[in-house]
Protein backbone atom coordinates (compact mmCIF):
# COMPACT_ATOMS: atom_id res chain seq x y z
CA UNK A 1 0.00 0.00 0.00
CA UNK A 2 1.00 3.62 -0.43
CA UNK A 3 0.96 6.20 2.34
CA UNK A 4 1.93 9.88 2.28
CA UNK A 5 4.29 10.71 5.15
CA UNK A 6 6.01 14.07 5.58
CA UNK A 7 5.07 15.07 2.06
CA UNK A 8 6.42 11.98 0.29
CA UNK A 9 4.57 8.91 -0.88
CA UNK A 10 5.98 5.72 0.58
CA UNK A 11 5.24 2.16 -0.38
CA UNK A 12 4.69 -0.09 2.63
CA UNK A 13 4.14 -3.82 2.70
CA UNK A 14 2.29 -4.18 6.01
CA UNK A 15 -0.96 -5.82 7.05
CA UNK A 16 -3.84 -3.31 6.92
CA UNK A 17 -4.50 -3.57 10.65
CA UNK A 18 -0.90 -2.76 11.62
CA UNK A 19 -0.84 0.33 13.84
CA UNK A 20 0.52 3.35 12.00
CA UNK A 21 3.04 3.79 14.83
CA UNK A 22 4.80 0.56 13.95
CA UNK A 23 4.77 1.31 10.23
CA UNK A 24 6.41 4.67 10.93
CA UNK A 25 9.00 3.29 13.33
CA UNK A 26 9.74 -0.21 12.01
CA UNK A 27 9.00 -0.03 8.29
CA UNK A 28 10.03 3.59 7.66
CA UNK A 29 12.67 4.15 10.36
CA UNK A 30 11.03 7.31 11.71
CA UNK A 31 11.88 6.88 15.39
CA UNK A 32 10.70 10.30 16.63
CA UNK A 33 7.16 9.06 17.17
CA UNK A 34 7.28 7.16 20.46
CA UNK A 35 5.44 4.16 21.85
CA UNK A 36 3.94 4.98 25.22
CA UNK A 37 0.84 3.13 26.33
CA UNK A 38 -0.37 1.41 23.15
CA UNK A 39 -4.01 2.32 23.84
CA UNK A 40 -4.13 5.97 22.73
CA UNK A 41 -4.18 7.43 26.23
CA UNK A 42 -0.74 9.01 26.78
CA UNK A 43 -0.09 10.96 23.57
CA UNK A 44 3.55 9.93 23.07
CA UNK A 45 2.69 8.58 19.61
CA UNK A 46 0.86 11.70 18.38
CA UNK A 47 1.18 12.53 14.67
CA UNK A 48 -0.84 14.80 12.40
CA UNK A 49 -3.28 13.15 10.04
CA UNK A 50 -4.50 15.81 7.63
CA UNK A 51 -3.45 18.39 10.23
CA UNK A 52 -5.32 16.85 13.14
CA UNK A 53 -3.50 15.41 16.16
CA UNK A 54 -4.08 11.65 16.17
CA UNK A 55 -2.72 8.72 18.17
CA UNK A 56 -0.73 6.53 15.79
CA UNK A 57 -0.72 3.53 18.15
CA UNK A 58 -4.46 3.00 17.62
CA UNK A 59 -4.67 4.11 13.98
CA UNK A 60 -4.55 1.21 11.53
CA UNK A 61 -2.29 1.94 8.58
CA UNK A 62 -5.22 1.19 6.23
CA UNK A 63 -6.84 4.44 7.43
CA UNK A 64 -4.07 6.48 5.80
CA UNK A 65 -3.46 4.24 2.76
CA UNK A 66 -3.86 5.39 -0.80
CA UNK A 67 -1.85 8.61 -0.68
CA UNK A 68 -4.94 10.83 -0.25
CA UNK A 69 -4.35 11.34 3.48
CA UNK A 70 -1.31 13.23 4.72
CA UNK A 71 0.62 12.04 7.78
CA UNK A 72 3.12 14.37 9.43
CA UNK A 73 5.53 13.12 12.06
CA UNK A 74 7.86 15.10 14.30
CA UNK A 75 10.55 14.60 11.64
CA UNK A 76 8.38 16.43 9.09
CA UNK A 77 7.18 19.30 11.27
CA UNK A 78 10.10 21.68 10.67
CA UNK A 79 11.00 23.11 7.30
CA UNK A 80 14.39 22.38 5.78
CA UNK A 81 15.81 25.67 6.99
CA UNK A 82 14.01 26.39 10.27
CA UNK A 83 12.31 24.82 13.23
CA UNK A 84 8.55 24.93 13.57
CA UNK A 85 7.62 27.79 15.98
CA UNK A 86 6.51 25.26 18.60
CA UNK A 87 9.87 23.47 18.40
CA UNK A 88 11.68 26.79 18.79
CA UNK A 89 9.50 27.65 21.81
CA UNK A 90 10.28 24.25 23.36
CA UNK A 91 13.97 25.11 23.22
CA UNK A 92 13.46 28.69 24.37
CA UNK A 93 11.49 27.53 27.43
CA UNK A 94 13.74 24.53 28.14
CA UNK A 95 10.68 22.27 28.14
CA UNK A 96 12.10 18.73 27.95
CA UNK A 97 13.36 16.95 31.00
CA UNK A 98 13.56 13.27 30.05
CA UNK A 99 12.15 14.13 26.63
CA UNK A 100 10.28 10.90 25.97
CA UNK A 101 6.83 12.45 25.57
CA UNK A 102 8.04 15.61 23.88
CA UNK A 103 7.48 14.68 20.23
CA UNK A 104 3.85 13.90 21.05
CA UNK A 105 3.52 17.07 23.12
CA UNK A 106 4.97 19.17 20.28
CA UNK A 107 2.72 17.55 17.68
CA UNK A 108 -0.37 18.19 19.81
CA UNK A 109 0.64 21.79 20.51
CA UNK A 110 1.30 22.44 16.81
CA UNK A 111 -2.11 21.00 15.89
CA UNK A 112 -3.80 23.20 18.50
CA UNK A 113 -2.07 26.32 17.22
CA UNK A 114 -2.92 25.44 13.63
CA UNK A 115 -6.59 25.25 14.64
CA UNK A 116 -6.59 28.26 16.98
CA UNK A 117 -3.86 30.86 16.61
CA UNK A 118 -4.43 32.38 20.03
CA UNK A 119 -6.11 29.91 22.39
CA UNK A 120 -6.69 31.09 25.94
CA UNK A 121 -5.00 29.40 28.89
CA UNK A 122 -8.03 27.24 29.65
CA UNK A 123 -8.14 25.95 26.07
CA UNK A 124 -4.41 25.17 26.09
CA UNK A 125 -4.79 23.20 29.32
CA UNK A 126 -7.89 21.42 28.02
CA UNK A 127 -6.31 20.47 24.69
CA UNK A 128 -2.98 19.38 26.14
CA UNK A 129 -4.53 17.36 28.99
CA UNK A 130 -4.60 14.35 26.67
CA UNK A 131 -0.77 14.26 26.62
CA UNK A 132 0.94 12.86 29.68
CA UNK A 133 4.37 13.94 30.94
CA UNK A 134 5.91 11.78 33.65
CA UNK A 135 8.43 14.50 34.49
CA UNK A 136 5.72 17.07 35.13
CA UNK A 137 7.02 19.83 32.86
CA UNK A 138 3.45 21.03 32.30
CA UNK A 139 4.17 24.65 33.34
CA UNK A 140 7.02 24.88 30.78
CA UNK A 141 4.88 23.18 28.10
CA UNK A 142 2.11 25.68 28.76
CA UNK A 143 4.54 28.63 28.71
CA UNK A 144 6.02 27.51 25.39
CA UNK A 145 2.57 27.20 23.77
CA UNK A 146 1.49 30.53 25.27
CA UNK A 147 4.62 32.22 23.82
CA UNK A 148 3.80 31.01 20.30
CA UNK A 149 0.16 32.02 20.69
CA UNK A 150 1.30 35.45 21.87
CA UNK A 151 3.52 35.82 18.79
CA UNK A 152 6.88 34.74 20.24
CA UNK A 153 9.23 31.94 19.20
CA UNK A 154 8.95 32.68 15.51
Amino acid sequence: MTIRVNGAEQSVDAPEDTPLLWVLRDWMGLKGTKFGCGIGQCGACTVHIDGSAQRSCITPVARVAGGEVSVTTIEGLASEDSLHPVQAAWLEHNVPQCGYCQSGQIMSAAALLDQETNPDDERISEFMAANLCRCGTYPRIHAAIRSVADGGAS
